[in-house]
C-alpha cells in the first residue's frame, strides 16, 4: 500500500477555489487524495457580482454570507477548508489608485503573514501545493500577496530552524502555479463555439489579447479532469454573490469544453522529486518516493 496523497490549494478569497483548479481538486478527491483549501481572506470587501443577489440585506451581511457560500462549495468539491484569518483588501479602482485599507491582507509583511500558512502546512503535511504566479493570476493585491506568502511558506515549512513554535517541520515536494486563461485555451473554445454554430463570448477578449500577459508557454502539467467540470461549475454557482448562474462563465456548453479543452493546467515552479516534463499528474514523482511510514 502507498501513502495517501495530500494536496493544499492556497487561495485569496472564497470563490477562487471554485474558479481555479476546482475540477482538479474534485478529481483527486475521487481518486482518494486528501485535499485542503487554505483561504487567505474572508472576501469581506468583495463586490456583489450577481445582480440577483445585489440587495441591501446581502451587502449588510456579506461576511457571513460568503462564509456560508464557501461551506457549500467545499461540500460540493469534497475538500477540507481552513481560513487564514486575513481581511480582504478590496480591488482599488481609479487613476491614481486609492491606498489600500489599513490592516488589509495586501499590506501585510509576507514573512509575518506566512506564519498561519506555515502552521497549516506543518499540520496537514501536503505533498503538493498550488497557488498563484507572481502577478496573482491578475493584479489583485490579495492575489499577489497570496503568491508571496505561499512561496515564503513553502520554503520555510520544512526548515527546522524557522518558527519551531509553529509545529514539526514538513517540506512539501512540489509547488505549482494555477494557469488561467491562456490565449491557446480561449482560442480553442472560441473556435469550438463557432464550429458548433454558436456565438462565442470571447471575440472581444481575443481582439484585445495583445494587452494581456500570456503564460501559455510556461505550462508544464495538464490534468485530465473534464468529467469533473460539472462539479466545478456547481461549486462556482454556490458562490451566489460572486457568480451569476446565467452569466458569462456558463456560456460554453460543458460537452464542448470537455471535447475542446478537457484539462486544467499548471506551471511547476519548485520540485524536490524527479518528474519528467510535461506531466499529467500533480503527484508525479511523489507516488514513487512516498513511504507509508510518513503517515
Amino acid at each position: 500500500m502507498t501513502e495517501q496523497m495530500r494536496l493544499m490549494a492556497v487561495h485569496a478569497h472564497p470563490d477562487d477555489e471554485s474558479s481555479k483548479g476546482a475540477a482538479t481538486m474534485a478529481k483527486y478527491v475521487a481518486d482518494g487524495a486528501k485535499v485542503l483549501v487554505a483561504t487567505c481572506t474572508g472576501g469581506e470587501r468583495g463586490s456583489v457580482l450577481n445582480p440577483k443577489m445585489d440587495r441591501p440585506e446581502v451587502l449588510a451581511d456579506i461576511t457571513n454570507i460568503r462564509r456560508a457560500e464557501m461551506a457549500k462549495a467545499r461540500e460540493i468539491l469534497g475538500v477540507d477548508q481552513a481560513w487564514l484569518g486575513f481581511v480582504d483588501s478590496g480591488l482599488p479602482e481609479g487613476d491614481p489608485l486609492p491606498p489600500l485599507p489599513e490592516g488589509c491582507f495586501g499590506l501585510q509583511d509576507p514573512e509575518e503573514a506566512a506564519k498561519p500558512l506555515i502552521k497549516l502546512i506543518r499540520e496537514f503535511r501536503p505533498h503538493v501545493m498550488t497557488t498563484y504566479d507572481e502577478n496573482g493570476g491578475y493584479p489583485h493585491p490579495d492575489h499577489i500577496m497570496c503568491h508571496k506568502v505561499s512561496v515564503v511558506a513553502f520554503d520555510a515549512a520544512g526548515d527546522p530552524e524557522k518558527y519551531p513554535e509553529l509545529g514539526e517541520p514538513w517540506q512539501p515536494r512540489k509547488l505549482y502555479y494555477n494557469s488561467g486563461w491562456t490565449r491557446a485555451r480561449m482560442l480553442a473554445l472560441h473556435e469550438g463555439m463557432l464550429a458548433a454554430g454558436l456565438e462565442s463570448p470571447y471575440t472581444e477578449w481575443l481582439e484585445k489579447w495583445s494587452d494581456r500577459d500570456d503564460r501559455g508557454d510556461k505550462i508544464t502539467t495538464r490534468i485530465e479532469c473534464g468529467e469533473y467540470f460539472h462539479t466545478r461549475d456547481d461549486a462556482l454557482r454556490a458562490h451566489a454573490t460572486q457568480v451569476d448562474p446565467d452569466g458569462f462563465w456558463f456560456r460554453i456548453p460543458l460537452e464542448l469544453q470537455q471535447k475542446v479543452w478537457p484539462t486544467e493546467d499548471f506551471e511547476l515552479v519548485r520540485s524536490l522529486v524527479d518528474s519528467p516534463i510535461p506531466e499529467s499528474d500533480l503527484f508525479a514523482g511523489i507516488h514513487e518516493s512516498a513511504v507509508r511510514s510518513e503517515v
